[in-house]
């Protein structure tokens, strides 16, 4: 049965939702750390970082490899093919964990993407040869281009959810670590729409993931520094 518009946006309002029980609150990608050493403590200093990383952050990665994954599995024309490929899916989902420049950010997707991977296999038996055929540990955004496509989502509706999913979900991490009002945090999300739309439009021009140049090392030292504050609300 032809999914509808309408049911396509509901599904990618399902897929993007702070309820998907992958975890996602429970991560601040360092944000944490950035905001106790008084690096991130206003809306401004929140705004310009979540700009930075959307830019040149392991976000822009993950958004390359969910166009990239739903491009090659609408190529399989998988809904009707009685092999699973393996190719290459296998290849993006190794590429995408060996491109994690640390082991927090790297064992941060495969616990979401464990998370994903479960509920969509549950939802869709169907779809346990393909995830077979990625690999165990599944990225999360490869977890979220395959169920994307079973879903029928648009490629380009994809990689814009995934990324306000990514954006938002800091954002209300930003709330209560900094802390912010919650009508600072939507004005931030919604001025930071044209930054979204330029990641988006960069990920689904990329052929492949070797195009990606990233400049995070502050974030990404941030995150290997989180497991040592003295306390933590978030587990990195």
């Amino acid at each position: 049965m032809t999914t509808t518009s309408a049911q396509a946006l509901l599904r990618l309002l399902q897929l993007t939702s702070p309820a998907l029980p992958v975890g996602a609150y429970s991560y601040s990608e360092g944000l944490e750390t950035l905001v106790e050493q008084s690096t991130v403590t206003t809306p401004a200093t929140l705004a310009h970082w979540l700009e930075q990383e959307l830019t040149y952050g392991l976000v822009t990665l993950d958004a390359a490899a969910v166009g990239l994954v739903h491009r090659a599995a609408l190529k399989a024309a998988w809904a009707s093919q009685e092999e699973v490929p393996t190719e290459p899916l296998a290849s993006l989902n190794q590429q995408l964990s060996a491109l994690r420049d640390s082991e927090e950010s790297r064992q941060q997707s495969w616990a979401m993407g464990r998370a994903l991977v479960r509920m969509a296999t549950h939802l869709h038996p169907e779809l346990k040869p393909w995830f077979s055929a990625v690999g165990n540990p599944c990225n999360l955004a490869v977890a979220f281009a395959l169920l994307a496509v079973r879903w029928e989502i648009d490629p380009r509706q994809a990689v814009l959810g995934y990324l306000h999913s990514w954006t938002a979900n800091l954002i209300t991490s930003a709330v209560k670590l900094i802390p912010l009002g919650q009508t600072v945090g939507q004005q931030i999300l919604l001025e930071l729409y044209p930054v979204l739309e330029e990641t988006c439009d960069r990920a689904l021009a990329t052929e492949s993931l070797d195009e990606i140049y990233l400049s995070s090392w502050g974030t990404s030292l941030a995150t290997i520094q989180h497991e040592a504050l003295y306390t933590r609300l978030f587990r990195s």
